[in-house]
């Protein structure tokens, strides 16, 4: 359908072949591969989505085009996701219980995502948010990725959890973050530059012919809720008020930045080889309320039950919108129950990635059978939820809180709601009353999953780590005595 170029490893020696890709023949095609992750933005916070108050209208128009999954799953909360996405598995396997309390530390046992393309001959790139551990064993530059722009902790600001101490006095604004190895102080506000830094850097990449992954894992709109006065302009006219005008803006503001981002690719030609993803990382933001002229609204969630934090469809189904040329049906919908677990196997199998023999087991599938044919026979599963969070020395009495299971059809939910989601996608009806043979199997399941897991909860019991502890404050007030923290600012493109 097209040329391509496909790098081809064979001990460490690169050859450049050309060859044509369609989409009955994916595997080791050796695609670029963008994902673009936005933070706490759920299924309703869209326009294509429905949301009769914002405006995406670059994000719609990527909708219009891409293959969309509508049935795509992630964990409630930030960490849990993102540690599935670097896995392949389930992020209580990796020790992944919280946000925060040193629980967000993916296991060092984890052969990662990056690693694996790494391994493949791909560079890598990470912009953004990683919220999988900021001590140095931890952090992305040593769990494969070549290009670090990051914050710490779960958000900018929160140093408290371990983010740098500066960016807690002018929040998403001219923040503090480690670029690589050094400190640096940047300009600007934090979505518009870590757009900017990705497609600087994947500028550098496009000229060497060796295919990258870039990881574009934006902290927004994550609370504290705030956008630059322009986007929030619109909202504080029509009288919403400032968390909405906030929230909202931010969201435009991500709307924006991504049309300049897909304009860019599209300018260098190189969406012609590139597989370009946006999805989000958990539901709508939880606690968020609108307000517009003193009336309360409630926030638009696509008729889901449960945002943030929910082990109901509203805390874990999110937008997943695939793009590549030429190869992926235009305005398709794959049906197919998926999750963020089966990024690795079908990253891995794009890039002809070979795998150790000693790694974690890996819990997602591969998606190629559905890119390929989007018809294609896909089987049931069970998919566990689990919000985590629990107190510390809480957790043998939090099994069944804020738990689910998830199939084609069913959602059981806490150990004893059952909603037939193909039916009620809403979660309006509970019909365990009418169903106690599912009942009895998913609870099954659910016990044995439990089981697999508690041993691999490396994290729980660590104590809590004081504001002026925690890794990145160390680090930042030792580079700020010895040689200060430079400006910095990405390439122009």
């Amino acid at each position: 359908m097209r040329s391509r170029i496909l790098n081809a490893f064979v001990w460490g020696v690169v050859a450049l072949l050309p060859i044509s890709v369609d989409a009955s023949d994916l595997a080791g095609s050796r695609p670029n591969i963008i994902l673009v992750l936005t933070d706490d933005q759920g299924m309703g916070d869209l326009s294509c989505m429905g949301n009769p108050i914002l405006k995406t209208p670059h994000i719609d128009s990527f909708y219009q085009k891409a293959t969309r999954f509508t049935d795509f799953q992630v964990s409630p909360t930030c960490a849990p996701t993102r540690s599935g996405l670097m896995s392949g598995r389930a992020p209580f396997k990796n020790g992944v219980s919280h946000t925060i309390f040193q629980r967000e530390r993916m296991s060092l046992e984890t052969f990662t995502i990056a690693q694996a393309l790494q391994s493949a001959g791909y560079t890598t790139g990470l912009f953004g948010k990683w919220h999988l551990g900021d001590g140095e064993d931890y952090l992305p530059q040593n769990r494969g990725f070549d290009e670090v722009l990051m914050h710490g902790a779960g958000g900018i600001g929160q140093e408290k959890y371990g983010d740098f101490p500066a960016n807690s006095k002018n929040t998403y604004f001219d923040s503090v973050l480690l670029h690589n190895d050094t400190i640096v102080k940047t300009k600007g506000f934090c979505t518009d530059l870590f757009f900017r830094a990705a497609l600087a850097w994947i500028n550098q990449q496009r000229q060497s012919n060796q295919p990258y992954f870039a990881y574009v894992a934006l902290n927004a709109p994550h609370s504290p809720y705030i956008a630059p006065e322009k986007y929030k302009k619109r909202f504080l006219d029509e009288g919403y008020d400032d968390k909405t005008a906030g929230r909202y803006g931010m969201i435009e503001n991500i709307d924006d930045n991504f049309g300049m981002f897909v304009a860019k690719l599209e300018s260098w030609n190189e969406l012609d080889n590139t597989l370009l993803i946006f999805m989000t990382d958990n539901g709508m933001a939880n606690g968020f309320t609108i307000r517009q002229n003193g009336k309360r609204i409630t926030p638009f969630n696509a008729g889901l039950n449960g945002v943030k934090n929910s082990p109901h469809e509203g805390g874990t189904h999110v937008p997943a919108f695939w793009y590549w040329k030429d190869v992926l049906g235009e305005g398709v919908d794959i049906d197919a129950l998926v999750a963020h677990l089966d990024l690795y196997k079908t990253f891995t199998e794009l890039a002809g990635a070979q795998l150790p023999e000693k790694m974690q087991e890996l819990d997602g599938r591969s998606l190629m059978p559905l890119l390929e044919d989007p018809k294609s026979e896909w089987p049931d599963r069970e998919l566990f939820i689990h919000s985590g969070r629990w107190a510390a020395g809480r957790m043998d009495g939090s099994k069944f809180k804020n738990s689910a299971v998830r199939t084609e059809q069913w959602r059981f939910v806490n150990n004893r709601e059952l909603y037939d989601i193909t039916a009620d996608p809403g979660e309006r009806n509970e019909v365990s009353a009418s169903h106690p043979e599912v009942i009895e199997r998913l609870r099954k399941s659910y016990d044995q999953w439990w089981a697999s897991v508690q041993p691999l909860l490396v994290n729980e019991g660590l104590p809590t780590v004081a504001p002026q502890d925690q890794p990145l404050a160390i680090r930042y007030d030792k580079q700020l005595n010895d040689t200060g923290i430079p400006l910095w600012e990405p390439a122009t493109e």
